[in-house]
């Protein structure tokens, strides 16, 4: 009954349909709330930013075609396409879509800012805003952005889905109802979403942006998104040629199809294709290490040799080849991923498995053996939970007793941000491709999030400071070195492995590259079934 429905949700008997699950559901259309990846691949097809990201992370224009940046580095003045129209929408008179102006722009980014419509994006410009005109339209076609001081990674910021431009006649129309009748200048227009069921996009006929050869984009059709919950659904829809693409593979049915090293089993060659990217995200264990809060005046992991301990006790090799498949490259530099550019594993130094040096550690600390030391709690979510027990069973034999507690994600989210967890599994993906985003996670300004682990440190703070108003590259990825080797000296997080997209994609889908930020990128995608 399950597969004989799959298709159900038209699309209209459109050819080049795209077609992808969704198994978390999507919250909501609006780009102010695109704070989880199944709500930012929505959007990004259906709306446009000021700059993106292009496949190698470099920032390139969109609405804005090009950009001035004052000498003092507070003003940047974007001047905006003149072809860019709104699609058509009951809330344009007659229908029809209008023209985006930069009248546009400084509606939407103040609608982000506005308390009342409680953007999850609203940080973004928490103080770095001039007091008055922070965002002006000087023109139709000139879009002012004045900080309050210099930083550098500004634009990164501005190619995040938050900074989406919206229609204030479609958000005005609809009010709460925003949400699910979006309206953008993006590649795709929304034809209809029937929530837990199915989400169609349509081409935008009239999208600005062509290929090469002059030819309008995007190639596709349609999008569609199913809604299935289950992980093993999803698979089987696309064994049978139902869907396009898999994100990623459930742990229940990975060892079927990958081998320990990562790649296709012989069985699945020529039937699919595997595509791998690194991703911008690292994987942790975090540890609160506030000397002012109970829960660390008490506990062994106030020091620095437990929690260096900890780092060399386990092999992060053996963990990822055996409960990963090898998708993933172990932790054993900074916090800092693999995909940025600032990561040098041969100027940072991470730790290797070293079950020695644990040992001298705990003996240094006044635990030789573990003797004398009480367990630590490691609180986890479940689909990490055999991750964590394994890390538990190494430690054990080097001397620390970790007890691993499964609790759900909504708690241990919680905890984390009252510093009410002392010892916890995290994750850090990138909101924008800039080191910077993840040292914010150590700044001791910062309140937890993004400091969860509460890490305060002078000479980082210093140098932090210094290398957000440092334009050059070269200069600022040394500052993001020196950083990133202090927090792996205080070992105030666990590094565990630095991610990567995994994709299983049917063979006639053609230019359908992966990225860091694993945003769904359909532009240039094509299906070629004979």
């Amino acid at each position: 009954m399950i597969l004989a429905t799959a298709c159900g949700g038209s699309a209209g008997g459109y050819k080049q349909v795209f077609r992808y699950n969704e198994y978390s559901g999507i919250a909501s259309l609006d780009p102010a709330f695109a704070k989880n990846q199944s709500v930012i691949w929505a959007v990004h097809q259906l709306y446009s930013t000021l700059v993106e990201t292009d496949n190698e992370l470099r920032i390139v224009p969109s609405l804005a075609y090009r950009w001035d940046v004052s000498a003092d580095r507070l003003v940047y003045t974007f001047h905006l396409r003149n072809d860019v129209y709104f699609h058509d929408n009951e809330a344009f008179p007659n229908g029809k879509g209008r023209i985006m102006t930069a009248r546009d722009i400084e509606y939407s980014f103040k609608r982000i800012t506005d308390p009342a419509t409680a953007s999850s994006g609203a940080w973004i410009f928490n103080n770095r805003l001039a007091a008055t005109d922070g965002f002006k339209a000087l023109d139709d076609s000139t879009f002012r952005l004045t900080l309050l001081r210099p930083f550098t990674p500004i634009l990164g910021l501005l190619s995040m889905q938050y900074c989406s431009v919206v229609a204030r006649e479609a958000v005005e129309k609809y009010g709460p109802d925003f949400r699910s009748h979006p309206c953008g200048t993006g590649p795709f227009a929304l034809k209809s979403w029937e929530e837990g069921q199915a989400l169609i996009m349509v081409k935008n006929e009239r999208y600005f942006e062509k290929d090469s050869a002059g030819n309008r984009l995007p190639y596709l059709e349609a999008i569609k998104a199913s809604f299935y919950d289950s992980k093993a659904t999803e698979f089987l829809l696309f064994r049978q040629g139902q869907l396009d693409f898999i994100n990623d593979i459930e742990a229940s049915f990975k060892d079927e199809i990958l081998t320990k090293k990562g790649v296709l089993r012989k069985d699945w060659e020529g039937r699919i294709r595997l595509t791998k990217h690194s991703y911008l995200n690292t994987e942790y264990l975090g540890i609160l290490v506030d000397s002012s809060n109970a829960l660390v005046k008490n506990s062994p992991l106030r020091m620095k040799a437990i929690r260096q301990a900890i780092n060399y006790g386990f092999d992060r090799r053996k963990m990822m080849m055996y409960l990963r498949n090898s998708i993933g490259t172990p932790a054993e530099s900074g916090f800092i991923p693999s995909g940025l550019p600032s990561f040098d594993a041969a100027v940072v130094k991470g730790y290797q498995y070293d079950p020695v040096k644990a040992r001298q550690l705990l003996a240094a600390a006044g635990f030789p053996d573990g003797k004398g030391m009480p367990p630590v709690k490691l609180l986890t979510i479940a689909i990490y939970s055999d991750l964590a027990s394994f890390i538990a069973r190494q430690l054990e034999e080097v001397g620390l007793k970790i007890q691993v507690e499964v609790v759900q994600k909504s708690l241990l989210l919680e905890q984390t941000a009252k510093s009410q967890a002392l010892f916890f599994r995290g994750s850090w993906m990138a909101d924008y491709p800039e080191a910077e985003n993840y040292l914010s996670v150590f700044y001791g300004k910062n309140p937890a999030p993004p400091n969860y682990t509460r890490y305060k440190n002078p000479a980082f703070d210093k140098l932090y400071e210094e290398a957000i108003i440092t334009e050059n590259d070269s200069l600022r990825y040394k500052l993001y070195q020196q950083m990133d080797q202090l927090v792996i000296q205080d070992a105030p997080v666990v590094p565990l492995w630095y991610d990567e997209v995994i994709h299983l994609e049917q063979l006639w889908v053609k230019g359908f590259p992966a990225n860091g930020l694993n945003l769904l990128e359909l532009r240039r995608t094509k299906l070629e079934k004979k």
